[in-house]
């Protein structure tokens, strides 16, 4: 079975080209546009790993990642905060609050993907 990786980004474009370079990695990868549906979603299923959004609307990449940490059930899954919000600060909050890794929009595809390799280990 492929490892799990959900992706949660408000912009189509975006989201798509995650999708498309991680499912060519070989992950299996589920989309979603938005806060409530990436935190819906580590609830009720199980990821390695997944990439989110910093600035969506509704639920931030941080509120999803807030909720994911408290959660026994997915608390082990690592998380990847994608954002253009580039400050000291906003990176700081980033990982003090739970965040394993954290990218900055623009960003490369190819890193991306190297850095969840990093993370989860080659897909299965």
């Amino acid at each position: 079975m492929a490892t799990r990786v959900l992706v949660a980004d408000d912009d189509d474009d975006i989201r798509e080209l995650v999708t498309f370079k991680l499912t060519q990695a070989g992950y299996e990868v589920t989309a979603v546009p938005d806060g409530s549906s990436a935190a819906d979603t580590l609830g009720a299923e199980r990821y390695a790993l997944a990439v989110l959004d910093v600035m969506m609307p509704g639920l931030s990449g941080l509120d999803v990642l807030r909720r994911v940490r408290r959660d026994e059930k997915c608390r082990d899954t690592k998380i990847i905060l994608l954002t253009a919000r580039s400050s000291d600060v906003d990176v700081d909050a980033g990982f003090s609050t739970g965040a394993d890794d954290y990218l900055i929009k623009p960003f490369s595809p190819r890193e991306l993907v190297h850095r969840v390799s990093a993370l989860v280990g080659r897909p299965s």
